[in-house]
């Protein structure tokens, strides 16, 4: 797995520049585009503060979603990134629909 290609893929489908995920976690953006253009190498430190950022554990950092997921897998995943209140809303949006 390429680090840097696997940041920008997330830092993208959250919808943010890498001035803005730079901003957020204290990193410089000449730093932070290098690593995404496979220049420099990021320590797991760095990284983790990357993962806190985008509300993602090191754990979903590494595992890239295959093809074959199912429904339930790709509903956890993107559960996983949401932040506490979000969850709050999406538990009683889906127990209006359940009713």
């Amino acid at each position: 797995m390429e680090i840097g290609k696997r940041i920008m893929e997330l830092r993208e489908a959250a919808g943010w520049t890498t001035n803005r995920l730079a901003n957020l976690c204290g990193l410089s953006q000449s730093f932070l585009r290098s690593v995404e253009l496979g220049e420099k190498g990021i320590s797991v430190e760095n990284l983790q503060l990357i993962c806190d950022t985008l509300h993602i554990s090191l754990r979903d950092f590494f595992d890239v979603p295959s093809d074959q997921d199912t429904e339930q897998e790709r509903l956890l995943r993107q559960i996983a990134k949401l932040t506490d209140e979000q969850k709050l809303a999406l538990i009683s949006f889906l127990e209006t629909m359940s009713k």
